[in-house]
């Protein structure tokens, strides 16, 4: 079979397409035919080095989807033929995140999922909303669980409140879907009128260009008549954090997903504190989340937005289109 690996971690040159013998599942365990990838933020920094420790030799990406080929002693939860993803963390499954959840986590601490076959435990997989393509379903395991979590787990979105999403990529995108789902005005930010024409025909209800205006926390002031959002998915960190706060209502939340801008910076703790915002740290989610998303999808009918797909053989273009940051949505790969 064949599979990509990280050789080393200096960069997209380090990406190499190796042939390897096809595994076999050991007790609790499946064989996974892959069919589709996705790409996030995160494989680029794993590529360069850039998140946790480096480990050469690893297989990249944590976002893929295939079909159950075989299945090892005492696996009940799923069967021969059942279409699956991994999950991005194998160690969480439900509850509070466990301490240690960081080291089963897909196409980093572990070997991911960029290989025509790979063995997951089985409780570490999921059946996928039967609706969707492959390439859109591979777009769930990061950034549409991320999404859930931060907007449903820990903000407790409802209808009629007012959700700001940073930027037309992944998360922020599919974080748009589920707030429209969920009854919410959404206002989206982007530097490109392409790409909010795009957030438009998903249905953002505000977009605000930040190039054209600079001080968009003031336009989303205006936009909600001085109150604020209810909302403000954070994926850029330290560059956007105070304009996120400062766009928020007394009482908002402001999950904390992304390092776009960095990992550190200085943070307006005075601004967290007098208008008693909750922010919360969001490291994807659980196979009960997952399980969770995915019913609704199901039932909404809703899919992905996918911004461009590449066969497995360009797996490199892949990872250069999504370092330009030219997509608005999910770079998916299938074969």
């Amino acid at each position: 079979m064949q599979r990509y690996e990280l050789a080393a971690v200096t960069g997209l040159d380090s990406l190499t397409r190796v042939e390897r013998d096809v595994p076999r599942p050991g007790p609790g365990q499946v064989l996974i035919r892959t069919t589709a990838w996705s790409l996030n933020y995160r494989d680029l920094l794993v590529a360069g080095g850039r998140y946790g420790p480096p480990r050469a030799g690893c297989v990249p990406l944590s976002d893929g989807v295939g079909v159950i080929e075989e299945v090892g002693a005492g696996v009940t939860r799923v069967a021969v033929g059942d279409r699956v993803a991994g999950i991005f963390m194998q160690g969480w499954i439900a509850g509070d995140i466990p301490g240690d959840a960081g080291n089963t986590a897909l196409g980093g601490a572990i070997d991911g999922m960029l290989s025509e076959y790979v063995v997951l435990s089985a409780e570490g997989v999921v059946k996928v909303p039967a609706h969707l393509t492959d390439a859109e379903a591979a777009s769930l395991p990061c950034a549409a669980v991320t999404a859930w979590n931060a907007l449903v787990r820990e903000s407790g979105i409802r209808a009629g409140d007012t959700v700001v999403l940073l930027g037309t990529g992944g998360v922020s995108l599919i974080a748009l879907q589920f707030a429209k789902l969920h009854g919410a005005t959404t206002i989206v930010t982007s530097s490109s009128d392409a790409k909010l024409d795009i957030a438009r025909r998903l249905g953002a209800d505000h977009t605000v260009n930040y190039r054209a205006q600079p001080d968009w926390d003031r336009a989303v002031l205006d936009i909600t008549n001085g109150r604020g959002a209810d909302i403000v998915v954070e994926v850029g960190g330290p560059g956007t954090f105070d304009k996120s706060l400062a766009a928020l209502r007394p009482g908002g939340h402001l999950p904390l997903i992304g390092v776009l801008t960095g990992v550190n910076g200085a943070v307006s703790t005075a601004a967290i504190l007098r208008k008693h915002i909750r922010v919360h740290g969001i490291y994807v989610g659980s196979r009960e989340m997952f399980d969770e998303m995915n019913r609704a999808i199901a039932a909404s009918g809703l899919r992905p937005p996918v911004d461009r797909n590449f066969g497995f053989d360009d797996a490199r273009a892949a990872y250069e289109h999504l370092e330009r940051a030219a997509h608005a949505g999910k770079v998916t790969l299938t074969r």
